[in-house]
């Protein structure tokens, strides 16, 4: 049996490494590095892919995040509504703009923002919401908008561990999540489905006036070069990085149904077991399972953890202190918050190795431990 790992990216490499490496070769050889036809054809092909009018690429998930708030004006003082149980880019953001995170519950099967608790968040300085799309499950986007729409505020989605993800509304119209809000910001760290060698992220949309501010702000607010019209910032998706990404975009929906294969494995391996809940797949949406996350109960979690860890199985907590209980927060109030979903579920979640290249060997073996513990 292979090693196991969390990621296999170098197994998913040498699968394409002829594509990738004469890709590489070729942005040495143009000596085009920063920008150009290789980073603008990838931004074309992926906004196609969204079904986007625009996408523009960005040095990293965070900073489409940050350029994302500046582009749409928010200033200090103001409030965005966002999940604790998410990962810190998410609301580090927000703070670093000197807007006022507020830390909502999410819901307990989706792991995703409940809309109840955004309309009861609301106050006169609400500006805007950011839905996560956690694990890979699109947040209740039909909802959210309704939300948004009725009260006049923005919606950014995080959409870094859901690209790919078919959200479906309720008269039958489909969208890709990052393209439903009025800004979509994705990461393209590694481990992401859709993973560069490297850092990198994009911002989409489809109104053309935000997608000019996006790209000025990412460019040092530059509206042409050395005529600075807002202030922004250094951040860019270099080419080699673009390359490469274009070449793994044509793979994605193969990686997306090797995921979710992965996922129905685990699924079945663990149906009958009263103490574990799998991942809830709701029918509004195509989970992409950029993890694959367990709900335990009556079960030391943690203990489960290192005993995976002793038998060669890597398994990871996704995030067992919420936003709003780090220190970082301790300014903004975070631990005047009470979040009892979000507490419960940083105690019970544990994630498990999937990826493209995990094949039923190690899924075996990895079930096969599981239950040991479980069931001991």
């Amino acid at each position: 049996m292979r090693p196991l790992q969390m990621v296999d990216t170098k197994t998913q490499y040498h699968k394409i490494k002829t594509e990738v490496d004469a890709a590489v070769i070729a942005v040495l050889e143009s000596s085009a590095f920063i920008g150009g036809k290789v980073v603008a054809t990838f931004a074309d092909n992926l906004a196609k892919y969204h079904n986007s009018k625009h996408c523009i690429p960005c040095g990293n998930g965070t900073d489409a995040l940050q350029i994302a708030m500046m582009a749409l004006g928010l200033q200090p003082g103001d409030e965005v509504i966002t999940p604790s149980f998410t990962y810190i880019a998410t609301v580090e953001v927000a703070a670093l703009l000197h807007i006022k995170p507020v830390f909502i519950e999410v819901d307990a099967k989706t792991f995703c923002m409940d809309p109840a608790a955004v309309e009861k968040a609301i106050t006169p300085k609400t500006k805007a919401i950011v839905p996560v799309h956690l694990y890979g499950h699109a947040a209740n986007m039909e909802a959210i908008m309704k939300i948004a729409a009725e009260h006049h505020l923005f919606v950014i989605e995080d959409n870094a561990q859901g690209i790919g993800n078919d959200y479906t509304f309720s008269d039958g119209t489909t969208k890709k999540t990052g393209s439903i809000g009025h800004i979509g910001c994705t990461s393209f760290y590694p481990s992401k489905n859709l993973g560069a060698y490297g850092d990198g992220g994009a911002m989409f949309t489809n109104d053309e006036e935000l997608a000019n501010k996006l790209r000025m702000i990412a460019s040092h607010g530059q509206s042409k070069r050395y005529y600075h019209d807002v202030v922004g910032c250094n951040s860019r998706l270099d080419a080699v990085q673009a390359a490469i990404l274009d070449i793994k975009l044509t793979h994605l929906d193969e990686y997306i149904a090797a995921r979710r294969k992965a996922a129905d494995f685990y699924d079945n391996a663990f149906a009958n077991n009263k103490k574990i809940t799998t991942p809830f797949r709701d029918a509004a949406n195509k989970h992409v399972f950029h993890q694959y996350t367990l709900l335990l109960e009556g079960v030391d979690r943690d203990a489960l953890h290192q005993f995976l860890a002793d038998n060669g199985i890597p398994s990871m907590i996704y995030y067992p202190v919420p936003a709003h209980r780090q220190k970082m927060f301790d300014a903004f109030g975070g631990s005047s918050y009470q979040l009892p979903i979000t507490d419960w579920l940083t105690e019970r979640v544990i994630s498990l190795p999937i990826h493209t290249e995990l094949d039923e060997e190690q899924q075996t073996f990895i079930i096969t431990k599981v239950l040991e513990f479980v069931n001991k």
